[in-house]
């Protein structure tokens, strides 16, 4: 049996998995971000990915259902808030409202979801019932892709913003936002994983349960680019540009 690794050699693993398998690589990012994208494509992105940020909540939800410990309970409950709002704090649902409204979208399509890609609805639900039916530790190390986040979201917001006529600040708000609470959120859960992933197989769970997310991630895009960038096959029911 393998010995486990040392917290920072799990540390290193876990971002290993980030520079190989992160998002940001796909070739549908790259054009996002480089300028290389029609308004109806950009449209079809921050339509599809509202499915994602919508689920965040109920996948940390079903996280916190299963924390017995009171004080990471306490720690975790910011994420929900994070997204849903708070008191006078609209959130980051209601930011990337903003940004869809600002791309000629009619709210209540998005929100009801039923323009976005099969695939999109598929990755998305597959993320939170892995959140819902893994222990903790995995479904705490799944959200380790934040550690990568930052970077993609300074791309996205200087890349938007100089490529793109039609974005303006109000419309980058979320990934500005993001700035801050990524960091935080993926220092914690960082800090978490190092702690609790003791055995080798502890540790070879949280590396897959890494892994599964960018799956997830990667997935998304995978259906952004067949269906509106090559061969550019939309599914029936499916968001048309135009």
């Amino acid at each position: 049996m393998a010995l486990p690794m040392s917290p920072d050699e799990l540390e290193a693993a876990l971002r290993q998995i980030g520079a190989e398998r992160y998002h940001n690589l796909h070739p549908f990012h790259r054009m996002l971000h480089g300028g290389k994208m029609s308004f109806g494509q950009v449209q079809a992105w921050a339509l599809n990915r509202y499915v994602y940020q919508s689920a965040i909540p109920r996948k940390d939800a079903a996280l916190m259902a299963k924390l017995e410990d009171r004080e990471l309970r306490r720690e975790w409950i910011h994420r929900i808030h994070d997204h849903d709002g708070l008191g006078d704090e609209a959130g980051g649902i209601e930011r990337w409202l903003r940004l869809t409204d600002g791309l000629k979208l009619d709210r209540a399509y998005v929100t009801a979801m039923q323009g976005a890609l099969p695939a999109t609805r598929f990755a998305v639900e597959a993320y939170v019932r892995f959140v819902y039916e893994h222990p903790p530790l995995e479904a705490i190390a799944s959200s380790l892709t934040e550690l990568f986040a930052p970077a993609i979201h300074a791309e996205r917001i200087a890349g938007m913003l100089e490529n793109y006529s039609f974005i303006d600040e109000n419309l980058v708000a979320y990934f500005r936002r993001r700035l801050d609470q990524a960091p935080r959120d993926a220092n914690f859960a960082l800090r978490y994983v190092r702690e609790n992933a003791r055995t080798a197989e502890q540790q070879q769970a949280v590396l897959a349960a890494l892994r599964f997310k960018t799956d997830v991630l990667w997935a998304q895009l995978d259906a952004l680019h067949f269906a509106y960038v090559e061969p550019g096959l939309i599914p029936p029911g499916a968001f048309r540009p135009g």
